[in-house]
This record gives C-alpha cells, structure tokens and sequence, in this order.
C-alpha cells in the first residue's frame, strides 16, 4: 500500500515497521487538514497487512499535537442528540487501539486535548523529559469529547483522571511516568519506540495479534462509555458559557506557540 499525498504526515515503510511523522506547524493543530488525514492514516494502517507495527512521532520538537482546533470546535452543530454510532474521532483512537498491530507513540514537547487523547488510544507511549501533558478542555467550558474521560482512568486511575481533566494544569513527564500515563520517560523516544517496534514486528505476527486480542478484552463497555462522553461532549456546546470559555481562550493566545507553551497558566485566565 502506498502511503503518499499527504500533507500533514509522512510515512516511513522499513521492516514491517510504519513511522507516521506528523509534520503541520506551527504546532501540530488538529485542523482540517491534519485531522482527515490521521483519520485516513489510521484506517489504511489497521488494514495494512504488510504493516506489523506502527511509531507516531511529530517533527516538531515543541509539539505532538496541540490539541483539536477550538474555532472548528466552535463551528459545530448544537442540539443534536447523543450519537448512537462512534464519532471520526472515537473510531480513528479506536483504529489505534485495536488494530491487530502495536501502535507505538514518541512524545518529545506538549501534547494536550485531542492529541492526548490520541495517544491514550496508542498501546504504548514513551516520552522525553521534556514532554508535557494537558487536557485543557473543562476550562474551556467542555470536557475531553475525544476519549479523554474514558480512556484517562483506565490508565492512571479514577482520581488522577480528575485531577488532571478538572484542574486542567500542565502535567511534567516524570509524573506522567509515575502515574503511568506513559510506559517510560527515554532519552531518545523516537529511537526508543523504534526499536521496540522492530522487536514485536520480528515476532510470529499471530502471536502478537492474539495476546493484543486478549489484553483488550480487560477494556469492557468501551464503546458504550465513548457514545456516552460524546452526548456530554455534545450537550456542552449548547451552554453559551462554553462559547465565551472558547474564544476567551482565542483571545488571549489559545494556538499561538507563546500561548500553547504556558497552556497550564493560560488555561486559568480563561474565566477572570
């Protein structure tokens, strides 16, 4: 399968191994470009046979990915009825999550909102130092609609995932190890990931297929918890307060590369 035509994100074939490179700056915004295209990247990766491991990682050593464009989130439609089918987005962090392959991601600099949440959806993730982490969006006036809620306590447990969706602060590397965020904090992720990749693709792929089946089966009524965030997600974009949250947050730096750099202290001017 050929993976070119792209504009946000590369990807590199070698042994088994796919490296998505997410390249759209200046700091890696879940806009309408990049957004269709790791939809699109996901699905052709999970039916990729050839392909028996997968790496995301970013070119930009500041940024993952920022979070989801909130002028998009802006735009959406309100009033509409809880969803009875899985979001683009739920289905791209399931296409993740489930694909009969390790998804692998290398964190160097921030990730928040949707890009987090793209990662929680990752099997293993692994980090530099500097990494930090955020899930600004309740001081916005919304909630992580993309998985945050589900995925998050499965990981670090009930009260870490409050602390960190409801205090929306920046979360350091080395606490995220601790609380099991993230697998590991490495020196080099990239390289890191990498190799971990070219270990499993090296492995009998029904192997590996299957004990991923197996450890899944613990992630019970996932998709009945994700209908269930995105009818809260959806409920919140009625409430005019959110409105106000959103382009507070526009006005004063919210995606700019000063503002996404202080998004912990950003994120508590919102509201004053």
């Amino acid at each position: 399968m050929s993976y070119a035509g792209f504009q946000s994100l590369t990807v590199e074939l070698m042994d088994g191994v796919a490296h998505i490179i997410i390249d759209n700056p200046p700091i890696n915004l879940f806009d309408l470009v990049l957004y269709p295209e790791m939809v699109k990247v996901s699905t052709e990766l999970r039916d990729d046979e050839d392909v028996r491991a997968v790496v995301v990682s970013s070119a930009n050593p500041e940024f993952f990915i920022a979070h989801f464009d909130v002028s998009l989130i802006l735009q959406l439609p309100t009033g509409r009825p809880a969803p009875v089918v899985l979001t683009d987005f739920h289905q791209m962090c399931e296409n993740f999550r489930t694909m009969p392959k390790p998804t692998i991601c290398a964190i160097d600099g921030r990730v928040g909102g949707g890009g987090s949440e793209v990662t929680l959806s990752m099997d293993m993730r692994f980090a530099s130092s500097r990494a930090v982490f955020n899930q600004p969006e309740v001081a916005l006036g919304i909630l992580p609609g993309g998985s945050g809620t589900v995925r998050l306590p499965r990981l670090v447990g009930r009260s870490r995932a409050l602390e960190v969706i409801l205090g929306s602060e920046d979360i350091d590397a080395m606490t995220a190890e601790k609380w099991g965020w993230v697998n590991r904090v490495v020196g080099n992720p990239v390289e890191h990931s990498l190799a971990m990749a070219r270990r499993i693709a090296s492995f009998p792929p029904q192997a590996v297929q299957a004990a991923k089946r197996s450890i899944l089966r613990a992630d019970d009524h996932i998709i009945e918890d994700l209908l269930a965030e995105a009818g809260e997600f959806s409920a919140l974009l009625s409430d005019p307060r959110a409105v106000t949250a959103m382009n507070n947050f526009m006005e004063r730096g919210g995606q700019t590369r000063e503002g996404e750099l202080r998004l912990g202290e950003l994120a508590t001017e919102i509201n004053n």
